[in-house]
C-alpha cells in the first residue's frame, strides 16, 4: 500500500551515534520510503554519510554531552513540500521542523522519546543550578510540545504522563518505535561467547552508559547473588569510567565489552541468561525488547515504560528501582525461571514487530490530513 505522503522528519541525534532514537528513525525512514511514500530525515552532519533522502545541516560539538552535535536550526530546500512535519526532538534541529510547520501551515507531529530534564546536570554541575536549567529545559520543552498538533508517545506509562503534564492541551497517542524482528531473533550465542572469552553465568546490559540509568545497580545486585555470575556491558557514555572503578571495588566479574556493532546485538542478548535494566526512565527501553525479542528475559526497575516492557513473571520481572537487593533477589528468580521465561519472550515476539508500528504511523499520519 502506498500513501504517497512526504514526511520531514527533524532529529536531534542521528546516526553514527548509537542510542534507540536513531535506529528508530532510521528504521522508519527506511519502511516509509519502501511502502508509503517519502520520508527525509533532517539531521546534525557527522560522519555519518548521507544516504538518500537524509540532510545533514552544519553542527559542531557539543562540549556537554560527548557524542551529540549541536546543529543550527536549519531548513534544507528538499524537504519544504512536505505533507507533514515529524519532529523527534525539540531543541535546535526539532525547533526547524517547529518552524517548517507553522510557516507551511503543516500538520506538525511530535515524538517523545527523552525528556530533556533528565541531561541538565550534565551541562550545569550544581545541584541547585542543574534544577533550575531543568525546569527551564522543561518549560521550553512544554511549549513546543503545546505547539504540535498529536504527539506520540511511546509506552502507555510515557503518554499518561504527558496527558498529566498537557493538561489536555495537545492529543497524545501511544505508538510503540517497534523492533525489527527479521533482525533481533535468537543467534549463535556460543559464538559470542568464545569471541569475548566469556562462559558460565552471564547477565549484562548495553547502551547509552548514562548516569540516569543507574547501570552501577546491576553491578551491585550481581554482587549480592549467591552464586557465580559475569556481567557484561556493552556500550560506554559518561558514566563508564565510573563503572569501572564500581567493578575494581566489587567481588564480582565484570566485562566491558565496549561498543557492539548492531548485527552483533541479536547475538550478544543470545548470549545472556538475562538482561539487567536497572534505568527508572525509560520511555520505552528498547534495549530491553530486543532482548525480548531474542529470547532473553528481562529484570528491570517497576518505574517508567519498563512495566509496560516487561510483563512481569512472563518475559522477566520487575523490582523496586534503586535496591539493589531486591535486583539481586529478581535475577536470582529469573535465572532459576530462565526456561519458562525464555518461552514467555519468544510467545511475546509478534507483538513488538515494527511493521505494525509503520502500519499504524500511517493510519495516523492520514488522521491528520
Amino acid at each position: 500500500m502506498t500513501d504517497g505522503l512526504e514526511v520531514a522528519a527533524f532529529t536531534d541525534t542521528y546516526l553514527p551515534t548509537v542510542n534507540g532514537v536513531t535506529y528508530t528513525i532510521a528504521e522508519w525512514a527506511e519502511r516509509w520510503n519502501q511502502s508509503y511514500g517519502l520520508m527525509n530525515v533532517v539531521y546534525p552532519d557527522s560522519d555519518h554519510r548521507p544516504r538518500d533522502h537524509e540532510y545533514p545541516i552544519s553542527s559542531a560539538p557539543f562540549p556537554f554531552y560527548p557524542g551529540y552535535r549541536a546543529a543550527l536550526p536549519w531548513i534544507p530546500s528538499a524537504v519544504r513540500d512536505a505533507d507533514i512535519v515529524h519532529a523527534h526532538s525539540v531543541f535546535s534541529v526539532g525547533a526547524a521542523g517547529w518552524v517548517l510547520a507553522r510557516t507551511h501551515d503543516l500538520p506538525f507531529v511530535v515524538s517523545y522519546h527523552t525528556p530533556m530534564a533528565e541531561y541538565a546536570e550534565y551541562v550545569v554541575p550544581t545541584d541547585v543550578g542543574a534544577s533550575l536549567f531543568a525546569s527551564g529545559l522543561s518549560t521550553y520543552e512544554r511549549r513546543v510540545l503545546e505547539a504540535a498538533d498529536l504527539v506520540l508517545a511511546p509506552s502507555a506509562e510515557t503518554t499518561r504522563e504527558l496527558e498529566t503534564r498537557l493538561d489536555g492541551e495537545v492529543p497524545v497517542r501511544t505508538l510503540s518505535n517497534g523492533i525489527n524482528l527479521r533482525e533481533f531473533q535468537p543467534a549463535d550465542g556460543t559464538a559470542f561467547r568464545d569471541r569475548y572469552g566469556l562462559d558460565g553465568t552471564l547477565v549484562g546490559y548495553t547502551g547509552r552508559h548514562g548516569f540516569e540509568k543507574r547501570i552501577e545497580d546491576l553491578v551491585r545486585a550481581a554482587d549480592r547473588l549467591d552464586r557465580d555470575v559475569t556481567v557484561v556491558l556493552g556500550g560506554d557514555g559518561p558514566a563508564t569510567d565510573d563503572l569501572r572503578r564500581l567493578a575494581r571495588r566489587r567481588d564480582v566479574d565484570v566485562r566491558f565489552v565496549g561498543f557492539l556493532d548492531r548485527e552483533e546485538l541479536p547475538a550478544f542478548y543470545t548470549a545472556l541468561d538475562v538482561f539487567g535494566f536497572p534505568s527508572p526512565v525509560e520511555t520505552e527501553g528498547l534495549v530491553g525488547l530486543e532482548a525480548i525479542a531474542c529470547g532473553t528475559p528481562v529484570v528491570g526497575a517497576d518505574a517508567g515504560a519498563l512495566r509496560s516492557t516487561i510483563d512481569d513473571g512472563t518475559t522477566g520481572y520487575l523490582f523496586e528501582p534503586g535496591n539493589p537487593d531486591a535486583m539481586a533477589d529478581r535475577l536470582a528468580d529469573a535465572l532459576d525461571d530462565r526456561s519458562d521465561l525464555e518461552a514467555g519472550c519468544l510467545a511475546h515476539r509478534e507483538t513488538l514487530s515494527i511493521d505494525a508500528t509503520l502500519e499504524r504511523l500511517a493510519d495516523i499520519y492520514r488522521g491528520l490530513r
